[in-house]
């Protein structure tokens, strides 16, 4: 009787072959931890994908508005379809001439010689030079500021906005003569007439007036 032969068997039924039968581990458990673990994985990967496609969109519309916005804001830039145009340049403005406007220069300070010596100034920038002389004595010694401009309720605004660009701080004031010239006071702030280029530049705005640039460029 062979050693493999149970006890009992008396040696009926042998053991043969190579092949021996084995117990072996319950393979559920290993199951179950591999599809927990694909299913995280999973999830992981497809969260992942959808933070990228997120930022993707965003940076690609961000990118549109602000191409939009530099084309439909900015002069230079195209405007995207339904976008209100940029502002056009302002028409220009008709002013008088200085040859056309009479200005009297009556000096209500203390220096003397102050009027003669701006209205000769004032000549040589182009303007009419009337009366020359000491302010009337509403106004003599009683102009603190730089000066005053007087004329008429009746006389055109650009009048006062061209001798206006020829001395700064002056104020504006009316009367109740016919004419259409204006005086010059001159005050105790007074020291000079505004530097001739200075002077221009300012008429030259006047004259053509630029519109405010679009926001945002």
């Amino acid at each position: 009787m062979s050693m493999l032969t149970p006890p009992g068997m008396g040696g009926k039924y042998r053991v043969t072959g190579t092949a021996y039968p084995r117990l072996s581990r319950p393979r559920r458990r290993r199951r179950i931890v591999f599809t927990v673990l694909g299913a995280v994985l999973g999830l992981a990967v497809l969260a992942y994908g959808s933070l990228q496609l997120i930022h993707v969109f965003r940076g690609d519309a961000d990118a549109r508005g602000k191409r939009g916005t530099a084309a439909g804001n900015c002069p230079s830039g195209k405007p995207e379809p339904g976008a209100a145009a940029p502002a056009s340049a302002a028409p220009a403005v008709v002013l008088p001439k200085p040859g056309d406007i009479t200005v009297n220069v009556y000096n209500a300070t203390q220096r003397a010689g102050l009027a003669k010596a701006v209205g000769d100034e004032l000549k040589k920038r182009g303007f009419t030079v009337g009366q020359v002389g000491n302010a009337p004595a509403d106004f003599d010694k009683k102009v603190p500021g730089t000066g005053i401009l007087l004329g008429s309720a009746k006389t055109d605004k650009a009048v006062y906005s061209v001798l206006g660009t020829q001395i700064e701080g002056d104020t504006l004031q009316n009367d109740a003569r016919e004419g259409a010239d204006v005086d010059l006071i001159l005050g105790d702030a007074f020291t000079q007439l505004s530097p001739q280029e200075a002077a221009d530049k300012e008429l030259a705005l006047l004259a053509n007036p630029q519109p405010a640039p679009a926001a945002g460029c």
